[in-house]
């Protein structure tokens, strides 16, 4: 298939010498419906075959076999997996980010609003990637990455990390419950929120949550590519717009990025 069907975003912060990585959006897959096109969800309802072909096409532009598109089974944790070797989707660890430093592995984050985060080292040779929703990023999934990329060798002052499209916040109605969680283990995590629609209610800035937890965690190398999944439809699936709509599921993007051979 022509790569030029396929349409990622990219960041020119990411672009190191044999590290490649793809913020893919929905375009050029064969899904069809709500998934529409380019779905990468292995836990979606979406045809099966539909997927893995999508997902081969997603493969092959990172310039790995798609037996080497490694995903994980994401469960808003902490969890990092240290990745030392392939698996198959059917035993894919549960966990929220991986890292690496072996070559021929492409690290394949599945999101539809939460934030899919992609780290390098590149004088290192490591590479990270991660998704975090307000939970994972809540619970410490971006630090817990950064300390499993440091014990295989990253040096924290020159890891870069970027983030991809997320939704925005005056997308993000919560509740009076979901913002206690946050000041309840810091007061000054107020910042991130503010009035909503209805009493109550306010509106939560994932995004920026994610670049204050990195920047206080030392990363002097943040970046996002400021896209939100909910307003832009024709490129980005959307879990809360597809709950909005009472619509029965949602495709998920896909974020990668791969160590190349030297």
């Amino acid at each position: 298939m022509p790569q030029s069907l396929l349409t990622p975003l990219q960041d020119e912060a990411l672009t190191f010498n044999r590290i490649q990585h793809a913020f893919f959006t929905r375009e050029g897959g064969v899904s069809t419906g709500l998934y529409r096109s380019l779905n990468g969800g292995l836990g979606s309802s979406d045809d099966a075959d539909s997927v893995h072909e999508n997902r081969r096409r997603m493969a092959a532009f990172m310039g790995v076999h798609d037996d080497h598109f490694l995903s994980l089974y994401q469960i808003h944790s902490p969890e990092v997996i240290t990745v030392t070797e392939a698996w198959t989707h059917l035993d894919r660890p549960k966990a929220d980010a991986m890292v690496t430093r072996l070559e021929g592995l492409t690290l394949a984050i599945a999101t539809a609003d939460c934030g899919p985060i992609l780290f390098a080292d590149p004088g290192g040779r490591v590479i990270g990637a991660a998704h975090a929703g307000w939970k994972g990023a809540l619970h410490g999934v971006l630090e817990a990455t950064l300390i499993a990329m440091e014990k295989i060798g990253a040096r924290r002052e020159q890891i870069t990390a970027v983030l991809g499209p997320t939704i925005s916040q005056s997308a993000y109605e919560v509740g009076p419950e979901f913002k206690e969680q946050f000041l309840t283990i810091d007061p000054t995590y107020a910042s991130f929120f503010v009035n909503g629609n209805s009493a109550g209610k306010s509106f939560f800035d994932l995004p920026s949550f994610i670049g204050h937890r990195l920047k206080q965690a030392n990363i002097k190398h943040f970046s996002s590519l400021n896209e939100c999944t909910y307003a832009h439809e024709m490129r980005f699936f959307s879990y809360r717009r597809a709950t909005h709509r009472g619509e029965k599921d949602y495709g998920r993007l896909i974020s990668a990025i791969a160590l190349n051979a030297q």
